[in-house]
């Protein structure tokens, strides 16, 4: 599978507004948010082509009881299908696929369309949660607690078939799947990383490493064995709250805005970085206007990171200085 310049510099933009796989309203705002903050503009001044699809629609479940612990099953099994087929059609198209949340739940669609497209991929997955619970390890039967464990071959096994599930098929190895930012992770979480041998940068780590060292240990240990394309599902959350507050799960002791932006750069530089999750905005868990607006602000910043923006500045390959 091979990429060209054009693939990364053209962005296919789907709005996913979907809050059904955690309990907080708001969510669901997140896509429109982001655009209105001005992020198909700016990808545009920077030289990115952009085609954007616009927001899904999803179906109201009328009686959706939790199947065990696991709440809103069908509501999030539908979304992430039509998601799923969505990024599928982008990724055709020869775009970059941008999903913007939405909860994290529909990592499950946003990654299964991407592999069905394009085949194996490696995932750096950016959050302060690992978000790998199974069904049955999880405590709050919140599905956006869970997408890695339905995406992971090694967990297939592991994983009860819920109502409106059975088209997700694993598509990510736990050798392809690299966490950066962890620092809330629950127990039956941690048993599986270890378990599975899976590749974490914690806070911990960038703490000691530096955020340059992750990246550049992350994109060494990913293209190890053969450089397949990258999708990054970037939470919100795994920024600071001090800097990203307008966020359903909050944790102390995150990435400054430079690491996360610095992520992102890095990535792009690969040009191995083929589809982009950006979840987790959620305007009512701000306490202030400038709580929602330095959330948006920092999405949009991490997102045109991805699309070749870099902070030492940019010009067009053909710009030439003005004759007197």
């Amino acid at each position: 599978f091979s990429f060209t310049w054009t693939d990364l510099r053209s962005a296919g933009i789907i709005g996913a507004p979907f809050s059904k796989g955690q309990p907080r309203g708001g969510v669901e705002s997140g896509p429109d948010l982001i655009r209105a903050a001005g992020l198909l503009q700016r990808l545009q001044e920077q030289g990115c082509a952009v085609k954007d699809y616009g927001n899904l629609t999803f179906e109201e479940v009328a009686d959706d009881e939790p199947v065990g612990r696991v709440k809103r099953a069908r509501a999030v099994g539908g979304a992430n299908q039509r998601l799923s087929e969505a990024v599928r059609a982008v990724k055709k198209d020869g775009h970059t696929s941008v999903m913007l949340g939405g909860d994290h739940s529909l990592a499950i669609g946003s990654i299964h369309g991407h592999s069905a497209a394009v085949g194996e991929l490696s995932v750096v997955w950016v959050d302060a949660h690992a978000d790998i619970n199974t069904a049955l390890t999880s405590t709050t039967g919140n599905i956006h607690g869970q997408p890695m464990s339905y995406l992971l071959h090694e967990l297939h096994a592991k994983v009860p078939v819920l109502p409106n599930f059975s088209w997700v098929k694993p598509c990510v190895s736990a050798k392809d799947l690299v966490y950066i930012g962890l620092r809330d992770v629950d127990p039956g979480e941690h048993y599986i990383l270890e378990l599975l041998g899976v590749k974490v940068f914690s806070m911990s780590e960038v703490d000691k490493l530096g955020v340059a060292r992750v990246m550049e240990e992350t994109c060494d240990y990913l293209s190890t064995r053969v450089k397949k394309p990258i999708h990054l599902s970037f939470d919100i959350d795994a920024i600071d709250p001090s800097v990203t507050p307008a966020t359903g799960t909050p944790v102390v002791g995150g990435l400054t805005y430079r690491e996360g932006v610095y992520i992102t750069e890095h990535l792009c530089q690969t040009g191995l970085l083929s589809g982009v999750d950006l979840v987790e905005v959620n305007p009512l868990r701000g306490q202030t206007e400038q709580d929602v607006q330095s959330t948006v602000s920092t999405a949009v910043d991490l997102l045109l990171g991805c699309f070749g923006r870099r902070r030492e500045g940019n010009h067009p390959t053909d710009y030439r200085l003005p004759e007197p």
